[in-house]
């Protein structure tokens, strides 16, 4: 039955990389088989049955967590879609005409610099919405994409409430808040690094749309409802550990009552609405997915982790573990890591915060920014992503290099 259920495992992601060539949802897949793996596991049991469903339980918070978190931003992000708000906002910084290579670096430290003051799950919702209004080539679009995924991946690792990870690891006492902040620069570079990489062969102008049309002040004000929810919810999470979800849902219950409060009259759409709008294409794919990652952690796959600490240097197995979590959910990793008992020092803890939060990027299914990416670009697969590997991991390379010669100067 071990065996079954890897294979079962196996056959799910292999179904997601040829999703394209027999024309089979994604979401449907995953969900299909992420629900079977732990059917089997209940119906064979190996062990006690009481003890999967503890495994289940644990996975299913996790997903439950992930999933409302989603549902918020998500809601918020489709109603300043609909509005205008954020193509209206981001376009009137920019220039009407602007080369692409120029364009490529300021979507790069727009996404980096959102998900470090938000999360990568708002960051990458806004930033895949404004390459959705470019209307670029398929080709310009999967280079604009893998860019934001890495993007987004490399600005949560500073702060401890733009990845799940880096949060793990400071509750852990692993890592201080000061030190987080050395991986700025690193991060910073790998995502220009990245930039430059993907600018070959492009050479053109683009005219960005210009949008000059009245906001209402209803929308200002969600809009700014929006903002205090995210600064709220990192406020919350640091002085009084109140879950990120809890405040994020909070937020959006202060959005439906502030509407209603403004719209009185029923000729204006029911801001529920907005819920109704959030691609539940994506948050079916999440819980696959989800499901899935717990299986693997329930067989004890990453058991054998701690053995390449025993194997290998330390500053080379963590390299390799951020390489992994392109491979499996980057939260078993970590956690199967600070749970192993390993000692590292200062720098080698850095050196895997910056690993497990960016490795991901390495493959379209290793982060959630990815996965959310997947979702919403039809050009997006697989297998065009995995065009870019090979630029995406010199620019992970290079950014695992730089946390830590930094932070061996630094600590």
């Amino acid at each position: 039955m071990h065996t079954l259920l890897l294979a079962l495992i196996a056959l799910a992601f292999v179904l997601i990389v040829v999703e394209d060539m027999i024309h089979l949802n994604k979401a449907k897949s995953t969900l299909f088989l992420g629900t079977l793996v732990w059917i089997l596991a209940f119906v064979f049991p190996e062990h006690d049955v009481e003890q999967i469903k503890e495994g289940l339980n644990e996975n299913l918070l996790e997903i439950a967590t992930l999933w409302l978190f989603l549902m918020a931003a998500m809601t918020f992000v489709a109603y300043l879609n609909e509005k205008g708000l954020i193509t209206q906002l981001v376009y009137r910084l920019l220039p009407s005409q602007i080369k692409l290579r120029t364009l490529m670096i300021l979507v790069a430290m727009l996404g980096l610099l959102f998900s470090s003051l938000a999360d990568n799950i708002t960051a990458s919702l806004i930033m895949l919405s404004l390459l959705s209004t470019l209307k670029l080539e398929p080709k310009q679009t999967l280079k604009f994409a893998a860019l934001i995924v890495f993007s987004v991946n490399s600005g949560g690792v500073s702060l401890i409430t733009g990845d799940v990870t880096t949060l793990m690891i400071f509750l852990a006492d692993k890592v201080t808040i000061t030190n987080l902040f050395l991986l700025i620069a690193p991060a910073v570079f790998g995502v220009l690094l990245l930039a430059v990489f993907l600018m070959g062969g492009i050479n053109e102008e683009v005219t960005l749309p210009k949008f000059n049309r009245p906001i209402a002040f209803g929308d200002k004000l969600i809009a700014l409802l929006f903002l205090l929810t995210i600064t709220g919810t990192l406020f919350m999470s640091v002085a009084f550990s109140v879950p990120p979800v809890l405040t994020f849902l909070f937020g959006l219950s202060v959005m439906f009552l502030t509407h209603r409060v403004l719209y009185r009259s029923e000729t204006k759409p029911n801001v529920l609405d907005y819920v109704r709008e959030v691609e539940f294409d994506t948050l079916l794919f999440f819980l696959g997915v989800l499901l899935l990652v717990g299986m693997l952690k329930e067989l004890s796959v990453l058991d054998f982790l701690p053995q390449l600490y025993e194997v290998m240097p330390v500053y080379v197995a963590n390299y390799v573990v951020g390489i992994l979590s392109a491979l499996v959910d980057n939260v078993p990793l970590t956690a199967a890591i600070l749970k192993s008992g390993i000692e590292m020092d200062a720098a080698n803890w850095l050196g895997f915060t910056y690993a497990v939060g960016v490795g991901g990027s390495l493959l379209i299914i290793g982060s959630a920014a990815g996965v959310i990416a997947l979702s919403k670009l039809s050009e997006l697969s697989f297998v065009s992503y995995l065009r870019f590997f090979h630029w995406l991991l010199l620019a992970y390379t290079a950014g695992y290099v730089g946390v830590l010669a930094i932070a061996k100067l630094a600590t």
